[in-house]
Protein backbone atom coordinates (compact mmCIF):
# COMPACT_ATOMS: atom_id res chain seq x y z
CA UNK A 1 0.00 0.00 0.00
CA UNK A 2 1.43 3.14 -1.15
CA UNK A 3 1.53 4.98 2.46
CA UNK A 4 4.06 2.58 3.46
CA UNK A 5 6.62 4.51 1.19
CA UNK A 6 6.72 7.66 3.19
CA UNK A 7 4.59 9.89 0.69
CA UNK A 8 2.51 12.66 2.28
CA UNK A 9 -0.65 12.24 0.37
CA UNK A 10 -2.96 14.82 -1.16
CA UNK A 11 -6.22 13.35 -2.87
CA UNK A 12 -8.22 16.32 -4.49
CA UNK A 13 -11.98 15.57 -5.20
CA UNK A 14 -14.73 16.74 -6.58
CA UNK A 15 -17.99 17.05 -9.11
CA UNK A 16 -17.34 17.82 -12.79
CA UNK A 17 -17.21 22.02 -13.25
CA UNK A 18 -16.33 22.95 -9.57
CA UNK A 19 -12.23 24.03 -10.77
CA UNK A 20 -10.87 21.15 -8.57
CA UNK A 21 -8.14 20.63 -11.49
CA UNK A 22 -7.51 24.48 -11.31
CA UNK A 23 -7.25 23.85 -7.84
CA UNK A 24 -4.99 21.10 -8.13
CA UNK A 25 -2.41 23.30 -10.77
CA UNK A 26 -2.21 25.87 -7.83
CA UNK A 27 -1.72 23.36 -5.15
CA UNK A 28 1.11 21.99 -7.59
CA UNK A 29 2.47 25.87 -7.69
CA UNK A 30 2.04 25.73 -3.72
CA UNK A 31 4.28 22.66 -2.98
CA UNK A 32 6.69 24.03 -5.36
CA UNK A 33 7.26 27.21 -4.12
CA UNK A 34 7.98 26.17 -0.84
CA UNK A 35 10.06 23.64 -1.72
CA UNK A 36 7.79 20.57 -0.53
CA UNK A 37 9.09 18.61 -3.12
CA UNK A 38 9.47 16.79 -5.11
CA UNK A 39 6.44 16.07 -5.81
CA UNK A 40 4.37 13.36 -8.06
CA UNK A 41 1.21 14.60 -9.51
CA UNK A 42 -1.03 11.52 -10.60
CA UNK A 43 -4.42 12.87 -12.84
CA UNK A 44 -6.66 10.15 -12.32
CA UNK A 45 -9.70 12.28 -13.71
CA UNK A 46 -10.72 10.84 -16.68
CA UNK A 47 -12.54 14.22 -17.39
CA UNK A 48 -9.58 16.43 -16.64
CA UNK A 49 -6.69 18.12 -18.52
CA UNK A 50 -4.35 18.77 -15.51
CA UNK A 51 -1.58 18.37 -17.96
CA UNK A 52 -2.92 21.77 -19.86
CA UNK A 53 -2.97 23.88 -16.82
CA UNK A 54 0.61 22.61 -16.23
CA UNK A 55 1.91 23.50 -19.80
CA UNK A 56 2.72 19.85 -20.19
CA UNK A 57 2.22 17.00 -23.06
CA UNK A 58 1.14 13.83 -22.42
CA UNK A 59 2.40 11.29 -24.58
CA UNK A 60 1.01 7.86 -23.13
CA UNK A 61 -1.44 6.73 -20.16
CA UNK A 62 -1.27 4.38 -17.22
CA UNK A 63 -4.38 3.10 -18.90
CA UNK A 64 -2.84 2.70 -22.19
CA UNK A 65 0.22 0.85 -20.58
CA UNK A 66 -2.18 -1.31 -18.69
CA UNK A 67 -3.98 -2.00 -21.88
CA UNK A 68 -0.14 -3.09 -23.75
CA UNK A 69 1.04 -4.67 -21.19
CA UNK A 70 -2.53 -7.85 -21.43
CA UNK A 71 -0.89 -8.23 -24.86
CA UNK A 72 2.41 -6.59 -25.78
CA UNK A 73 4.38 -8.60 -22.68
CA UNK A 74 7.64 -10.06 -24.89
CA UNK A 75 8.33 -13.68 -23.47
CA UNK A 76 11.20 -13.33 -20.67
CA UNK A 77 9.79 -10.12 -19.35
CA UNK A 78 7.30 -10.59 -16.34
CA UNK A 79 4.49 -8.14 -16.29
CA UNK A 80 5.48 -6.35 -13.58
CA UNK A 81 8.94 -6.03 -15.11
CA UNK A 82 6.50 -4.49 -18.20
CA UNK A 83 4.70 -2.11 -15.79
CA UNK A 84 7.75 -0.75 -14.18
CA UNK A 85 9.64 -0.02 -17.62
CA UNK A 86 6.71 1.84 -19.49
CA UNK A 87 5.36 4.12 -16.34
CA UNK A 88 8.87 5.26 -15.42
CA UNK A 89 9.14 6.50 -19.25
CA UNK A 90 5.30 7.35 -19.13
CA UNK A 91 7.14 10.30 -15.81
CA UNK A 92 6.64 13.77 -17.05
CA UNK A 93 9.31 15.80 -15.35
CA UNK A 94 9.26 19.25 -14.71
CA UNK A 95 11.03 21.47 -12.28
CA UNK A 96 9.85 20.41 -9.07
CA UNK A 97 7.35 17.91 -9.73
CA UNK A 98 6.35 15.07 -11.96
CA UNK A 99 3.36 14.17 -13.50
CA UNK A 100 1.56 10.91 -14.26
CA UNK A 101 -1.86 10.68 -16.32
CA UNK A 102 -3.92 7.17 -15.77
CA UNK A 103 -5.97 7.89 -18.77
CA UNK A 104 -9.89 6.95 -19.49
CA UNK A 105 -11.71 3.79 -17.07
CA UNK A 106 -11.24 0.08 -18.19
CA UNK A 107 -12.58 -1.33 -21.37
CA UNK A 108 -14.27 -4.94 -21.52
CA UNK A 109 -12.57 -7.76 -19.90
CA UNK A 110 -11.11 -8.27 -16.31
CA UNK A 111 -8.02 -5.33 -15.32
CA UNK A 112 -7.97 -7.13 -11.82
CA UNK A 113 -4.24 -8.21 -12.50
CA UNK A 114 -3.10 -5.47 -14.78
CA UNK A 115 -4.33 -3.05 -11.58
CA UNK A 116 -3.01 -4.88 -8.96
CA UNK A 117 0.43 -4.90 -10.73
CA UNK A 118 -0.06 -0.96 -11.26
CA UNK A 119 -0.69 -0.59 -7.84
CA UNK A 120 2.76 -2.35 -7.11
CA UNK A 121 4.49 -0.43 -9.17
CA UNK A 122 3.11 2.99 -8.10
CA UNK A 123 4.13 1.99 -4.54
CA UNK A 124 7.45 1.66 -5.68
CA UNK A 125 7.48 4.98 -7.88
CA UNK A 126 6.02 6.60 -4.82
CA UNK A 127 9.00 5.75 -2.51
CA UNK A 128 11.35 8.72 -4.97
CA UNK A 129 8.42 11.45 -3.77
CA UNK A 130 7.62 13.56 -0.55
CA UNK A 131 3.95 14.25 -1.72
CA UNK A 132 2.18 12.24 -3.88
CA UNK A 133 -1.21 14.44 -5.26
CA UNK A 134 -4.20 12.61 -6.41
CA UNK A 135 -6.61 14.20 -8.98
CA UNK A 136 -9.68 12.27 -8.52
CA UNK A 137 -13.07 11.78 -10.33
CA UNK A 138 -15.88 12.22 -7.92
CA UNK A 139 -16.56 8.89 -7.53
CA UNK A 140 -12.90 8.01 -6.35
CA UNK A 141 -12.24 4.77 -8.31
CA UNK A 142 -8.49 5.55 -8.59
CA UNK A 143 -8.36 5.27 -5.06
CA UNK A 144 -8.62 1.52 -5.12
CA UNK A 145 -7.28 1.42 -8.26
CA UNK A 146 -3.95 2.62 -7.00
CA UNK A 147 -4.52 0.46 -3.70
CA UNK A 148 -4.38 4.05 -1.40
CA UNK A 149 -5.43 3.17 1.89
CA UNK A 150 -4.43 6.04 3.39
CA UNK A 151 -4.65 9.74 2.83
CA UNK A 152 -3.59 12.40 4.83
CA UNK A 153 -5.70 15.16 3.50
CA UNK A 154 -8.40 15.64 1.66
CA UNK A 155 -9.52 18.28 -0.44
CA UNK A 156 -13.11 18.25 -1.46
CA UNK A 157 -13.97 21.35 -4.27
CA UNK A 158 -17.50 22.80 -4.62
CA UNK A 159 -18.63 25.36 -6.66
CA UNK A 160 -20.87 28.15 -4.96
CA UNK A 161 -24.49 26.14 -5.26
CA UNK A 162 -26.28 24.87 -2.34
CA UNK A 163 -25.83 21.05 -4.62
CA UNK A 164 -22.19 21.68 -4.70
CA UNK A 165 -21.95 21.86 -1.16
CA UNK A 166 -23.90 18.69 -0.68
CA UNK A 167 -22.32 16.74 -3.27
CA UNK A 168 -19.07 17.92 -1.60
CA UNK A 169 -20.64 16.61 1.68
CA UNK A 170 -21.32 13.15 -0.23
CA UNK A 171 -18.13 12.79 -2.08
CA UNK A 172 -16.62 13.08 1.99
CA UNK A 173 -18.76 10.38 2.58
CA UNK A 174 -17.49 8.04 0.61
CA UNK A 175 -14.01 6.76 1.83
CA UNK A 176 -15.88 5.49 4.78
CA UNK A 177 -17.08 2.96 2.02
CA UNK A 178 -14.28 2.52 0.52
CA UNK A 179 -12.26 1.88 3.92
CA UNK A 180 -9.82 4.82 3.38
CA UNK A 181 -8.33 6.22 6.68
CA UNK A 182 -8.18 10.29 6.27
CA UNK A 183 -5.96 12.19 8.12
CA UNK A 184 -8.37 15.67 7.16
CA UNK A 185 -11.00 16.66 5.36
CA UNK A 186 -11.38 19.97 3.77
CA UNK A 187 -13.77 21.62 2.01
CA UNK A 188 -13.21 24.53 -0.49
CA UNK A 189 -15.93 26.20 -2.30
CA UNK A 190 -14.61 27.66 -5.22
CA UNK A 191 -15.76 30.48 -7.78
CA UNK A 192 -17.14 32.79 -5.51
CA UNK A 193 -18.89 35.63 -6.29
CA UNK A 194 -18.03 38.59 -3.75
CA UNK A 195 -19.47 39.22 -0.84
CA UNK A 196 -20.17 35.60 -0.62
CA UNK A 197 -23.89 35.38 -0.40
CA UNK A 198 -25.18 34.36 3.11
CA UNK A 199 -27.13 31.61 1.44
CA UNK A 200 -24.42 29.77 0.76
CA UNK A 201 -22.29 30.37 3.92
CA UNK A 202 -25.24 28.78 5.41
CA UNK A 203 -25.08 25.50 3.80
CA UNK A 204 -21.29 25.16 3.82
CA UNK A 205 -21.78 25.77 7.81
CA UNK A 206 -24.61 23.26 7.88
CA UNK A 207 -22.38 20.98 5.65
CA UNK A 208 -19.45 21.28 8.28
CA UNK A 209 -21.94 21.10 11.10
CA UNK A 210 -23.41 17.53 9.88
CA UNK A 211 -20.25 15.54 8.33
CA UNK A 212 -16.67 15.33 9.63
CA UNK A 213 -15.77 17.82 6.75
CA UNK A 214 -13.36 21.09 8.19
CA UNK A 215 -13.81 24.26 6.33
CA UNK A 216 -10.96 25.52 4.60
CA UNK A 217 -12.13 28.51 2.97
CA UNK A 218 -13.24 30.56 -0.02
CA UNK A 219 -11.40 30.96 -4.02
CA UNK A 220 -12.94 33.92 -5.84
CA UNK A 221 -14.10 33.73 -9.16
CA UNK A 222 -11.62 34.79 -11.15
CA UNK A 223 -10.98 36.85 -14.70
CA UNK A 224 -7.32 35.99 -14.71
CA UNK A 225 -7.25 32.00 -14.18
CA UNK A 226 -10.39 32.33 -16.67
CA UNK A 227 -8.24 34.03 -19.17
CA UNK A 228 -5.29 31.89 -18.78
CA UNK A 229 -7.47 28.69 -18.87
CA UNK A 230 -9.17 30.12 -22.25
CA UNK A 231 -5.51 30.55 -24.03
CA UNK A 232 -4.25 27.37 -22.66
CA UNK A 233 -1.12 29.15 -20.81
CA UNK A 234 0.21 27.29 -17.43
CA UNK A 235 -1.31 28.27 -14.17
CA UNK A 236 1.99 28.05 -12.59
CA UNK A 237 3.17 31.31 -14.63
CA UNK A 238 0.50 33.42 -12.20
CA UNK A 239 2.41 35.73 -9.81
CA UNK A 240 2.27 34.91 -6.20
CA UNK A 241 0.45 38.14 -5.54
CA UNK A 242 -2.33 37.17 -7.54
CA UNK A 243 -5.44 37.47 -5.54
CA UNK A 244 -6.53 33.90 -6.34
CA UNK A 245 -3.35 32.40 -6.00
CA UNK A 246 -2.79 34.48 -2.55
CA UNK A 247 -6.37 32.74 -1.39
CA UNK A 248 -5.42 29.06 -2.51
CA UNK A 249 -1.89 29.54 -0.82
CA UNK A 250 -3.67 31.10 2.33
CA UNK A 251 -5.96 27.60 2.59
CA UNK A 252 -3.27 25.08 1.77
CA UNK A 253 -1.27 26.47 4.60
CA UNK A 254 -3.24 26.55 6.91
CA UNK A 255 -3.57 22.13 6.22
CA UNK A 256 -0.66 21.75 4.98
CA UNK A 257 3.46 22.13 6.57
CA UNK A 258 5.89 24.32 4.92
CA UNK A 259 9.60 22.47 5.67
CA UNK A 260 10.06 25.63 8.18
CA UNK A 261 7.18 24.42 10.28
CA UNK A 262 4.87 27.17 8.77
Amino acid sequence: MIQRTGANVIAMAGKGGTGKTTLTALLIKYLVHFNMTPVLAVDADANANLNELLGLEVDITLGEIRDRMKTETPQGMTKNEFMEIHINQAVIEAKGFDLLVMGQPEGPGCYCMANSILAQVMEKLARNYSYLLVDNEAGMEHLSRLNLRTIHTLFVISDPSARGVLTAARIADLTKALQVEVGQKVLIVNRVPEPVPQALDEHVKKAVKQTDLVFGGYVSASEEIFQKEMSQESLLVLEERSPVVKQAFDIFSRFLKTPDGR
